[in-house]
């Protein structure tokens, strides 16, 4: 639940996007009289940011433009993948390998830096999955997504029946095999952002319409237990007020989530600190530059950019 606190003013004034702060903590993570500064736009709607730790660059999703794109400071962006089968949450596993959820495929993909794709899930149970939207991998090599039904909607994905019938989140062991369900098939109504806690111990996945964050622990074999309720009421579930979507965590235990407004900021302990102000709703979000201290949120047609004080959760891509 959200804890009660004082309002601290926004310091960029009332027109201007800033941080509207709950508790001056959140000033212990973001500078104060910072706003988020737009270094792109012109998309349709952009989710899946990625940093690449190497070349120094971000991929994003144009799910209805049905592009992937690059951007980099020095060169701006770039169509890099057209069509993308409508991608949405995009991440590296240890070696760099691109995994992809792709709407219009119902798969979660692996792209190589050679240009090999490889489809790593697709089916449940001899059905067709959702389409896979977010995804994390541990350090184990085991991934985790999130299957909502969102890219069989027109305009995210293609229209078709679903064959599942609920929305689950999976597991693939590390080297392979078929998706394992870690929760219960009614345990959520659309699963989607999900991330580690730092140490792995424990996985947060949110759920949209129902606009709260569950908890759960992770078991020695990537089993997840003991899922509980961690943070209700990010916004109503209403998507035109800007909704619980992507998810980060900080190298602190804090949660960065999507919601109304811009990006909610909540303390291990589940108190909401604050929101970063974006005028446009938030996809997803992630970190990157040179020191993992940019946070990159694409937000339905523009890329905007903060700096923070605080670095991310530290994934096996990043190290």
């Amino acid at each position: 639940t959200v804890l009660a606190s004082p309002s601290y003013p926004n310091r960029k004034g009332a027109d201007v996007p800033g941080i509207a702060a709950t508790s001056p903590a959140i000033y212990e993570l973001l500078e104060e009289g910072s706003g988020v500064e737009q270094v792109a736009t012109g998309f349709t709607f952009t989710e899946g940011p990625i940093w690449h730790p190497t070349g120094g660059y971000l991929l994003f999703s144009d799910m209805p433009g049905d592009k992937r794109r690059r951007w980099d400071p020095q060169n701006g962006v770039e169509v890099v993948r057209d069509p993308s089968n409508k991608c949405n949450g995009l991440t590296y596993d240890a070696d760099l390998n691109l995994l992809v959820c792709e709407h219009t495929t119902s798969s979660l993909v692996r792209e190589r830096p050679d240009g090999t794709r490889e489809t790593l899930a697709s089916h449940f149970e001899g059905r067709e999955l959702n389409s896979p939207n977010d995804v994390t991998v541990r350090s184990d090599g085991s991934i985790y997504f999130s299957d909502p039904w969102y890219g069989r909607m027109p305009g995210f994905g293609e229209e078709r029946e679903r064959e599942l019938g609920w929305q689950g989140v999976f597991r693939i062991p590390p080297g392979g095999g078929d998706p394992q369900l870690v929760v219960a098939k009614d345990e959520f109504e659309m699963p989607n952002g999900l991330c580690f806690a730092p140490g792995e111990g424990q996985l947060y996945i949110n759920d949209t319409p129902r606009a709260h964050i569950k908890v759960f622990d992770v078991n020695a074999d990537g089993s997840l237990s003991n899922g509980r309720m961690w943070f209700a009421g990010v916004g109503s579930g209403k998507i035109e007020e800007g909704i619980p979507d992507g998810m980060k965590c900080d190298e602190r235990g804090n949660i960065w989530v999507t919601g109304p407004g811009g990006v909610w900021v909540l303390s291990a302990a589940g108190e909401h600190l604050g929101t970063i102000e974006v005028p446009e709703n938030v996809g997803n979000l992630t970190w990157g530059g040179d020191d993992w201290h940019t946070l990159f949120l694409p937000s339905t047609s523009s890329l905007y950019t903060i700096r923070t004080k605080v670095g991310p959760r530290r994934e096996p891509y990043m190290r």
